[in-house]
Order: C-alpha cells, then structure tokens, then sequence
C-alpha cells in the first residue's frame, strides 16, 4: 500500500462527470447491477475521488455513485461475494485521509443521496440522506423556525453523512453537543449488504445496545449510513457576539475560565493565538484585528431580553479580565460578519506558503495556557511555527504544525515527528489527538497509544464481527 503526495489538496469536483463506456471488469459489473450514469471508471472521476483534504492519494478502480439504498446494497452484495474494497465518500472534506481509497477497489459515493426527505418540527425531527450539505438541512430548518445546531467550519461543503462519520463538531457544540448528540435513528448498509434500521424517532429510546453511537463516528468502517433521523430543536430568537483583543493569550484563556466562573454557558467561545492573528493581519488588514497577542469570540443565545442582559454582562466581564479591544454585534448579520473574519483564519495560514497540518486535539480547559506555551517550546525545538487557535469552551483547539516544502522527504519526516511530540504531550496531559476530524489515515501511527492495547482489540472484535471480509475501508487505523 502506497499513498502519492499532493502538496495542494484540489476542492472535491461535484459529481456530474461524463461518463465513458466501462473499460474494466469491475466497473462493467456494477454497470450491469445498477445501471448506465452511476458508474465511471474514466480517469478525471478516478483521480478527483483518490483523496480528500489531507496529502495522501490513492486510485480507486472504480466509482459508484449511488442513488438509493437499492444501489448501495447492490454494490456491498457484489463487493462481499468478490472481496473487494469498498470506501465510502461524502463531499469530501475530511482532514485526515479517511475517505482516501488506500487498497483501491471501489469508491462508493453518497453525494447523489441528496434529499431532505422530511421536515417536522412536530416531532422535532428531519429525514434525511446521506449527501444533504450540512448548511443546507440547517437552512431549511431555520425557514421553519427550528435548528439543527452541529456547525463545522466546512458546513457550506461537507456533508450530513460525513459528519456522522466522524462525530463532527464545530464551534457551537460547547452549548449543543457534536452531531452524535443530534442522531436519533440511522439505516445502514452492512459490508453484506444486508439493511439494519438503529434508534427511530423518538427522543428518548434505551432499546438494545447504542447502535446508533457504535456508527456515528466509525469512519466508514463499520457500515453506510443510507438516511439518518436527525433531532432538532427551536431556533433561538435571538443572538449576540463580542469580539475582544487581549494583550496576552494568557489574558484571553484566564477569560474563558472567568466566564464559566461567573455561571455563562456562551453558544460558542473561540480563541486565537499570535501567530494566527499575525496571519489574519496580512490577509484581512490591522482595522478588521487591532494591535494585541490574542483574539476572544463570544456567542450566546436565547431570548431577545436574556441575550442584551448577558450580552452587557459579558462585556464588562472581558473588560475587567483585561481586554484592550471589545466590539459587539447584537443581530445575525453582525454575527455572520465576527464568524467571516474568524473563518478567515485559516486561509491566512494558507497564504504564509507554509504546509498547515491541521490538528484537531483536545485538552482539558484548565491546559488552555499550558497547551500555548508547550507550542512555543515545539516550535523553538523543532524550527516548524505552530499556530493555534479553536474552540476555547471545550479545549478542543486546532494546533496547526506550519511546515515549509512539505513534499520534501525530510521536512515531511520533521513535520512527524513534531506530531509525535505534539500528541504524546497532549495524551499525558489528560487530552485527546482527535475531536473532530477523526483519525484515518493521519493520526494512525498514535491510535495504539491513544487507545491503549486492551481498547484497541476490543475495537478490532467490534469490527470483525460486522465486517468479516474486512472490504469496508479497509487500510485505516484499525489495520496496524
């Protein structure tokens, strides 16, 4: 198994391809299973479909995109009786390799399973397919006066099928949870193709064991999800920010603990470090960031009245903890255009012409500082800029390794073992090396330390018994 370099990761290519006569066998047996239009083994779809945004790359033979359940149960059938490896894929978007086709075979696509199938705030639920994009299922749901919370920060562009895939979070989980908090009832396509339907409906449900928290966050490797009922819950009728510029980041993460101090549970709570704000300088201007060594989002929500009382009481608050710069934005607009700046983030990283690994780890809220700091040693010890900045309110702070020439054998060596040094640190101090993103094909080299052996092969059980032949994306951080 070997994985070719892409120093720049292209944008996933939406799935309308032309589609030549089959040339291989097995893309003429999928073609005569589930017909013409749904199956390409032309070059362009192969390569567009051999990675997500992480570097590695690897063909498939062939694509599927399904339509329904019925395709996806075919594929898995023929791909069952004949051995073949199967990867799921969604938009496309994930960080970490993990929709990367590492044994090749075939890459089933979702996104033609696009539909919003039901709407009813009655029951507080949505139906959907696996293809739906995040920020779509939310807009609809806002037109009716309902939310569906989980918000990545690629929620223009992934999918509702690969954050169940990998437990996606985003900045609004501090109050709302990740997505596994939103998932009520799943049909899935087992590695035989056989169709299980886990949870339902309803609310609250203790029947049987967690099936739908065994799939949601098990990287295509357990099953594919085909629809999923999703909880969702009244929209807020109102919401404020506050941005503030510290002249310390230890001034800003002191903050973060003052604010739970003081009995505030924000909607979301995102720091930034110097190295990023100096990015965003170069990209966004000095007006959009005033002077200072830290960033502080604030977001609440809730009723017009509550919002304005916490709102006035925040502001004195980070004003007090030392903020040198405090602006407010008291409508969403005015709150679209903190979050614009704040996903500007990491395309000013981008622009410093450096590689950005995007690490999602978790600490505890208490090593905010401590994180901080251990980066700065990193970088002096190591010579790779570590730039740092995330969700503050759950530790869950994306520590992005900066390297130069990245597709350099030996940059690409140093950029792993500073990995090392970074995810060993953060498992001694109580931490986790993913939040988010998952692990895939990146974080594999850690997942033994991170789990721990006994943990490791009880997963491995898990995986056996639902996937015997092992052909459901396959080469992840199981097989070590």
């Amino acid at each position: 198994m070997a994985f070719t370099p892409v120093s720049e990761t292209p944008a996933p290519v939406a799935a309308q391809f032309s589609f030549p006569e089959p040339k291989s066998a097995l893309a003429r047996d999928l073609f005569a299973l589930i017909g013409g239009g749904k199956v390409c083994d032309g070059e362009e779809v192969r390569e567009s479909h051999a990675i997500d945004k992480w570097y590695a790359k690897s063909l498939p033979e062939v694509v599927v995109f399904a339509e329904s359940t019925d395709d996806v149960v075919q594929v898995m059938r023929y791909a069952h009786a004949n051995r073949i490896p199967v990867t799921t894929r969604g938009a496309g978007y994930g960080y970490v390799g993990g929709c990367v086709p590492s044994f090749g075979g075939i890459v089933l696509s979702l996104i033609r399973m696009n539909r919003i199938v039901e709407l009813n705030p009655e029951d507080g639920v949505a139906v959907v397919e696996p293809g739906v994009i995040t920020v779509e299922l939310q807009e609809a749901a806002r037109a009716l006066g309902w939310d569906y919370p989980p918000d990545p920060a690629s929620l223009k562009d992934c999918s509702i099928g690969g954050n169940i895939a990998t437990n996606a979070g985003g900045p609004r989980c501090l109050k709302y949870g990740v997505t596994r908090n939103y998932v009520l009832g799943l049909e899935v396509v087992l590695s035989d193709g056989r169709v299980i339907h886990c949870g339902g409906r309803v609310h609250k449900n203790k029947t049987g064991f967690d099936l739908v928290g065994l799939f949601t966050g098990s990287e295509g490797m357990l099953g594919i999800v085909t629809q999923a009922t999703l909880r969702l819950i009244p929209k807020p009728r109102s919401r404020a920010m506050l941005a503030a510029i510290f002249p310390e980041f230890t001034d800003a993460a002191a903050t973060v603990q003052e604010i739970f101090r003081q009995g505030h549970l924000p909607s979301a709570l995102e720091i930034t470090d110097t190295f990023t704000l100096e990015a965003a300088r170069k990209r966004l201007g000095d007006a959009k960031l005033p002077p200072g060594k830290a960033h502080l989002l604030v977001e609440t929500d809730g009723s017009p009245v509550a919002v304005q009382a916490e709102i006035d009481e925040l502001r004195t608050l980070l004003l007090r903890m030392g903020a040198t710069h405090v602006e407010e934005a008291l409508d969403d607009a005015s709150c679209e255009q903190f979050w614009k700046i704040r996903r500007e983030f990491s395309y000013s990283l981008r622009d410093t012409g450096l590689t950005k690994l995007n690490e999602d780890i978790v600490v505890p809220r208490s090593k905010l500082v401590a994180l901080v700091e251990f980066a700065r040693q990193l970088q002096a010890q190591t010579g790779i800029a570590v730039a740092c900045f995330g969700h503050a309110g759950d530790g869950n702070i994306h520590t992005n390794l900066m390297v130069a020439d990245y597709h350099l054998p030996e940059n690409r060596q140093r950029g792993d073992e500073a990995l090392d040094l970074l995810f060993s640190w953060v498992l001694q101090n109580g931490g986790a090396i993913t939040g988010e993103h998952g692990v895939g094909l990146a974080k594999k080299p850690w997942i033994r330390q991170a789990l721990g052996e006994d943990s490791l092969q009880l997963q491995r059980a898990i995986k056996q018994a639902m996937d015997k032949r092992g052909n459901l994306n396959p080469g992840k951080w199981l097989d070590l």
